[in-house]
């Protein structure tokens, strides 16, 4: 695993600092981490929900629409037939 320092005002130290005795984390690296792994996730999200924004547009989510889901839902989940 690499490391990397980082330089903090004392403000925010403090407030890694308490977040690290609050939030259940043993280091203020697992802090950090955990910070840039919501941070990836955010980026994802963004880009798909960006990436679906500017796709086509699909058919329209009606009553018919949904109704075609619940029955795939229920053909899916019936119990197999007996032989």
């Amino acid at each position: 695993m690499s490391t990397m320092n980082i330089s903090l005002p004392d403000t925010l130290k403090s407030f890694v600092d308490e977040q690290v005795s609050h939030g259940g984390y043993g280091t203020s690296s697992e802090y950090v981490r955990e910070l840039i792994r919501k941070d990836k996730d955010r980026l994802q999200l963004r880009g798909l929900l960006l990436a679906g924004a500017s796709s086509p547009s699909a058919a329209a989510a009606d009553a018919n629409y949904f109704e075609s889901l619940r029955a795939r839902v229920h053909k899916n989940n019936a119990p197999p037939a007996q032989a």
